[in-house]
């Protein structure tokens, strides 16, 4: 069975995001602007924050893409200028599509700013074709219960949207892409079957594995990266570690001209400016009085 050669390994950097709150960002980066299709990846660093300590992302807008939250280890609240509002728990994933204009607000929930507690998760960007950048926005709440969850020999996969090995995620997408959660043990191996047209990523956030052809290390923080190619991807867990966590992200790259500015992501410089103005202008709403939660 053919196998698929890593081509590349991104180092994530470590930076302050929203109201101050840490993240690893394997792209952007000076190293990698993009995965087509997907245009950004933040891990929010494990943190355990003390009452009154908690940090997000207060009211922000966005047009022209997709926001897919995942959280591991906590609770957030989530608000929206459609109305929407909701708590993001452990596994629950919320995939927001901006399209035509949106605001909102992801913030620790009130029991963790409150209380304390301790967060993890993370925060996918995905770019939408031309003919969709102003679709009317919708938002995905999906409950961890609503998540399948395929295993194999010493290994399983949280399948979050797209298919892989047999086993299809709820989330509905605009262009073809897989998104798992993988958990390898050490030394247990397995064949990723993907797409020959999909380019992937997978992001190791928890020890490290062995990845391609050749069993290249990808250490925790880096991202090892397969171009659209067939064959399958091996993943091997590293003996130095009990077990190693991944996030895949397997797409058809869309092939477009990408302008980005902030919290906008276009085709062109024209609709960039548009965004801005139409978003200083209230066009894309505002939240309920209550504001931030």
């Amino acid at each position: 069975m053919t196998q698929r050669a890593l081509s590349q390994i991104v180092t994530a950097h470590h930076q302050l995001e929203g109201a101050g709150f840490a993240v690893y960002r394997p792209f952007p980066s000076e190293s990698l602007e993009m995965l087509d299709p997907f245009l950004m990846l933040d891990e929010k660093e494990p943190t355990y924050y003390k009452p009154g300590e908690a940090k997000g992302a207060p009211d922000h807008p966005h047009r022209g893409f997709e926001t897919v939250s995942y959280v591991l280890e906590g609770e957030t609240e989530h608000m929206d200028s459609l109305g929407n509002s909701g708590l993001i728990r452990r596994g629950d994933v919320q995939w927001m599509t901006a399209g035509d204009g949106i605001i909102h607000s992801e913030m620790p929930s009130q029991k963790i700013r409150t209380q304390g507690g301790r967060v993890h998760g993370f925060q996918l960007w995905v770019n939408l074709p031309a003919d969709q950048k102003r679709a009317t926005p919708r938002y995905q709440a999906i409950t961890a219960d609503q998540i399948p969850v395929v295993e194999g020999d010493r290994w399983k996969a949280v399948v979050i949207a797209g298919e892989l090995m047999g086993v299809r995620g709820p989330a509905d997408t605009h262009t073809p892409i897989c998104y798992a959660h993988i958990t390898v043990e050490a030394t247990a191996s397995v064949n990723l079957e993907l797409p020959a047209d999909h380019q992937i990523g997978i992001y190791v956030f928890l020890g490290s594995g062995l990845f391609g052809a050749d069993r290249i290390l990808v250490e925790e923080h880096e991202m090892a990266m397969f171009e659209p190619s067939h064959g399958t991807v091996p993943v091997s867990g590293s003996s130095d570690h009990p077990v190693t966590e991944m996030l895949l992200m397997a797409g058809k790259p869309i092939g477009e001209p990408v302008a980005r500015y902030g919290p906008f992501v276009m085709n062109t410089h024209a609709e960039i400016l548009e965004a801005i103005e139409d978003f200083e202008a209230g066009r894309m709403g505002k939240i309920a009085a209550t504001g931030t939660p």
